[in-house]
């Protein structure tokens, strides 16, 4: 899979996610899937890659250091029988509410990294993020309280990326909270303004996203170190498999 392709699955993830109820895990598939594919086939018939829409279509665990995580995508190594697992790969689609949803994520990758990579496996985190996003809350309109509306536009900027420069430049084999390797994708929904949605109630909003869902990559420019690669598909893949090839 290379880099087009790669945005053609991210667009299938949004399409799903706008199809199904947002914490359907329907809308995971097409993104886990084609991502578990392509590892499977660049890592060849002597390992198995496990997650939804894959293989038997489940995620499976990796063995850590206090105790077992599911992740999304998990790669084991065969072993006459008794498959030994490796590690695996963590996919983090923010959609909605980034100020809300990314703190919270971003201390709970840096805990189950340390968990995993505690007990000598490796791990990568892959993070797709829209460029403008919508902030769903409540709002008084006209005297009346609306909730589940679009209260406000979000974008990305420097400020909001801060975290993941800093981990760039984390020396990995002295954090061991810190992924292997850490791919950051920004991307563009929408060629239409997002405050055009303003205060619109969250069907209303997805159906504007149906209408106008246009998905390509990020022209914004970010200075990172080597622990995480931007908005490069392809060259992130290449250090995945070259990590579990290595072992």
């Amino acid at each position: 899979m290379d880099n087009s392709e790669f945005i053609c699955a991210i667009k299938n993830l949004y399409i799903e996610y706008l199809k199904n109820h947002r914490r359907s895990p329907a809308k995971l598939k097409p993104l886990h899937s084609k991502i578990a594919n392509d590892l499977q086939n660049r890592l060849g018939d002597e390992y198995v890659v496990k997650s939804l829409g894959f293989m038997d279509g489940k995620e499976s665990s990796i063995s850590g250091r206090y105790l077992n995580k599911r992740v999304d995508i998990s790669v084991f190594k065969k072993n006459n029988g008794n498959d030994i697992d490796l590690g695996g790969i963590a996919v983090k689609s923010i959609m909605t509410n980034y100020s809300q949803n990314s703190n919270n994520y971003f201390e709970g990758m840096l805990g189950e990294t340390a968990n995993l990579r505690a007990n000598n496996k490796l791990y990568f985190h892959i993070v797709v993020l829209p460029e403008s996003l919508p902030y769903f809350g409540e709002k008084i309109i006209n005297n009346t309280m609306k909730s589940d509306i679009v209260k406000k536009i979000e974008h990305i900027n420097a400020h909001n990326v801060d975290k993941y420069i800093k981990l760039s430049n984390d020396n990995i084999s002295e954090y061991l909270h810190s992924p292997n390797k850490t791919l950051l994708y920004i991307i563009t929904t929408t060629s239409k303004d997002l405050s055009q949605t303003m205060y619109m109630a969250r069907d209303k909003w997805v159906d504007f996203m149906k209408t106008n869902l246009l998905i390509q990559t990020s022209k914004l420019t970010f200075n990172f170190g080597n622990a995480v690669i931007y908005n490069d598909y392809e060259r992130f893949i290449d250090k995945v498999v070259h990590s579990f090839l290595s072992i």
